[in-house]
């Protein structure tokens, strides 16, 4: 079982680093099993298809970025600490992950499909959940007003993708965002949580 297990995260991390070199689309489950010197038949036996495999990594992924927010995550930080510090991983994961996002190249239906769009969207509806938490939190504590916290999760995470798909399309020739744009998102990305709390800011503190 361990040995599977370890098996599986090796095409899992091999997949990864194509997709990251030529991205999602370009990269064919041969090209993965030659990387990495297995069998055709191997590589189907852990991921029967392409999107299994998108989902293996999705799933690799997220799961180390909520590993790494637990760690990082201050129990006893403001909130506004706490929500730039977010910001901080979610940049590294960008820098790190970025080829992920490109659809370049001929359509693959893989991307399109609905698993993976379901389980892209139970991956948002996990970082909402703790966004939702942590203004909840900051609620209890005083530091904001009361609200539909729900709502405001979605509102906040929904502008904070909004500068990210900014960045995304003002990417220079070669498709990925240079430094000047990446300090960029990142500075905006600061400064639109801090207007955002000024917002909820409980002024009775």
């Amino acid at each position: 079982m361990v040995e599977t297990d370890k098996k599986r995260d090796q095409i899992i991390e091999g997949a990864i680093k194509r997709f990251i070199h030529f991205g999602i689309n370009k990269t064919t489950m041969n090209e993965i099993a030659d990387d990495l010197s297995v069998s055709k038949p191997s590589l189907y036996y852990y991921f029967p298809d392409k999107t299994s495999l998108i989902i293996g990594v999705l799933d690799k992924v997220f799961n180390d970025f909520f590993e790494i927010v637990d760690k990082e995550l201050d129990e006893n930080a403001n909130i506004e600490k706490t929500l730039l510090n977010l910001i901080e991983v979610g940049h590294r994961f960008f820098q790190k992950y970025y080829m992920l996002h490109l659809s370049g190249g001929s359509p693959d239906s893989s991307l399109n499909s609905p698993e993976v769009r379901n389980h892209i969207m139970e991956m948002k509806k996990r970082n909402q959940a703790l966004h939702a938490r942590i203004f909840q939190k900051a609620a209890e504590k005083g530091e904001i007003v009361e609200a539909d916290l729900d709502k405001i999760a979605d509102l906040y995470l929904a502008s904070q993708s909004g500068i990210t798909s900014l960045c995304i399309m003002q990417g220079n020739k070669d498709l990925f965002p240079g430094k000047k744009e990446l300090k960029d998102m990142l500075e905006k990305q600061m400064h639109l949580c801090q207007i955002f709390l000024q917002g909820l800011k409980n002024n009775n503190q």
